[in-house]
């Protein structure tokens, strides 16, 4: 049975590097690591969940697929469930940044540059996470904006390089997105968003005078 992919997973599995095995992290029903495995384009597709439930899901998903025999199912905690150099590409999607983040933290091995391509579809606080992310030396090689079920996602691929940068509130907002079709709603969107945060930031602050001149305040 073919697997069918919304358009934030299409995009995800399109940023996974070819020829290497590749984790699907939080797999939840399996659709992603389905037609991951089912691609031919990797050795071997590693989906885990932190709950038996989703991972039974994932299991039958996988078998009505027909590609069980390129697929290995763990139960576990985030990146608990890999070693170092086991894989060329993380994917984690369906999670808040915060929680991304923290898995991240916890694997000490993800921080080199000859680490894994973090392929990350954050599902909420994608500002944060885009600091975060340039903060501890990633560097993003992809930043698409994309709409699915009525909703904005940002679907980023990440790399090592080491170097630390700190972004400007544009720069988080939006990122590289705009270089993509949709870029305008993605934006239309994060404004909305940024014009809520503003409320909790003190006026003449640094930070509110730079998101002000953003929002043309």
């Amino acid at each position: 049975m073919p697997v069918t992919l919304d358009a934030r997973l299409a995009a995800a599995a399109a940023l996974v590097r070819p020829g290497l095995p590749v984790a699907d992290i939080g797999c939840d029903h399996g659709k992603l690591t389905a037609a991951l495995a089912c691609s031919g384009l990797y050795p071997k597709v590693i989906g885990s969940d932190l709950r038996p439930d989703p991972l039974d899901k994932a299991r039958r998903t996988v078998e009505a697929a027909g590609c069980q025999d390129r697929v290995e199912l763990r139960l576990g905690d985030g990146l608990s469930v890999l070693s170092a150099g086991e894989v060329g590409t993380i994917v984690i999607a369906g999670v808040s940044a915060q929680t991304a983040w923290q898995m991240l933290e916890a694997a000490p091995w993800v921080f080199a540059p000859d680490g894994p391509r973090l392929v990350l579809i954050p599902a909420t606080r994608h500002d944060e996470l885009r600091r975060w992310l340039a903060g501890h030396g990633f560097r993003l090689v992809c930043d698409r904006p994309v709409e699915a079920a009525g909703r904005w996602y940002a679907v980023m691929a990440a790399e090592y390089d080491g170097q630390r940068r700190a972004l400007t509130w544009a720069e988080a907002l939006c990122g590289q997105t705009g270089e993509w079709p949709g870029a305008a709603g993605y934006a239309a969107k994060q404004r909305e968003k940024l014009q809520k945060l503003r409320r909790g930031i003190p006026d003449g602050s640094p930070d509110a005078r730079e998101i002000d001149a953003l929002l043309g305040g």
